[in-house]
């Protein structure tokens, strides 16, 4: 994600907002930011999990500030779902961006530290195969062929291998980390058991990494979140997917109608019960949820449809309730 342009996107149409609402109250100085009203509040939000959902937080973030809440530190690491949930856990943060549900092994962890929380879907996702643009041999991958890519094991080395047809190209793997929940996604989703890859490929937890990689590399090929694809379109060309129906494209419709199989997925963020105890989390989680589709359309997610915004109001509320 290119945060530079995110900031100056999310800027212009915060000041933009902010003419708009001086124009219709007669109190310039009032916060309309979460449930706080007038009230300015103080203190940290502390955020950290996936590299896949930081962008989302990152936003929320930045327009909660400049609406009132200029007093409140939301601060959003990148340390990847599972270091994330660590630090969650260990009641390091506040709040965990996740790009997979929790493990059982980490919901023991909670129970034992005794840290409670929500699990609330903020997003959707098409997880996105990515080649170099000069690529023009492939539009589309099987699953079989993608696992014949990344399966543990795996010496395929250039494009040939993949199929007879491809060229003979040096192709060079790219690819999330092992602290990452967008790793454990793919690996259980293509090679059948979460965990399962080769480990011969550049990983890092910095999906820009990818990015950088394979924009760079000819033969280069890299998985990420849809976020960080559509910010790189000009370096980047994703591929079609086929997972048994054909080759369907990741898109906003193919994720939200599950069409884009099997790598759509639901995003989310943990929210612990001792942290909603904090006016300024619970205020700022208010703001992320009543805001969540302009919040969504600015960081460029996949947004949720009607029914998982209500469950997303209604889930919260019961955290809330029960604080």
């Amino acid at each position: 994600m290119n945060r530079n342009v995110l900031s100056r996107r999310v800027l212009a149409g915060v000041a933009l907002a902010v003419l708009a609402l001086a124009g219709c109250s007669d109190n310039a100085d009032k916060n309309t930011a979460g449930s706080g009203g007038d009230k300015k509040l103080a203190g940290d939000v502390k955020v950290d999990g996936s590299s896949t959902v930081a962008p989302l937080s990152e936003a929320a973030a930045t327009i909660y500030k400049e609406n009132g809440q200029s007093g409140v530190n939301v601060s959003v690491g990148t340390s990847g779902t599972g270091g994330g949930f660590e630090k969650f856990c260990k009641g390091e943060t506040d709040i965990s961006d996740a790009s997979r549900p929790i493990k059982d092994k980490e919901k023991q962890a909670c129970a034992a530290a005794g840290v409670k929380y929500k699990e609330l879907i903020v997003a959707n996702d098409a997880l996105t195969v990515v080649v170099n643009k000069d690529n023009n041999w492939v539009d589309c991958l099987t699953v079989d062929q993608l696992k014949k890519i990344w399966q543990p094991g795996s010496k395929v080395n250039n494009w040939n291998q993949v199929d007879p047809k491809f060229p003979n190209e040096p192709l060079k793997l790219f690819g999330a980390g092992t602290d990452s929940g967008t790793f454990d996604y793919f690996t259980d989703e293509i090679n059948g058991k979460e965990g399962e890859s080769r480990t011969d490929y550049t990983a890092s937890e910095n999906d820009n990494v990818t990015v950088q990689g394979v924009s760079g590399t000819k033969g280069g090929l890299g998985y990420f979140g849809y976020t960080y694809f559509e910010e790189n379109t000009d370096k980047l060309k994703a591929l079609k997917i086929d997972g048994g129906a054909g080759c369907v494209e990741p898109s906003v419709k193919t994720a939200q109608d599950g069409s884009y199989k099997p790598l759509s997925r639901p995003l989310f963020i943990y929210v612990s019960d001792a942290a909603i105890k904090k006016e300024q989390v619970t205020d700022f989680v208010d703001f992320y949820i009543q805001n969540i589709d302009d919040i969504v359309k600015e960081a460029k997610f996949v947004p949720l449809t009607d029914q998982q915004k209500g469950t997303l109001k209604s889930e919260f509320d019961s955290l809330k309730a029960a604080s």
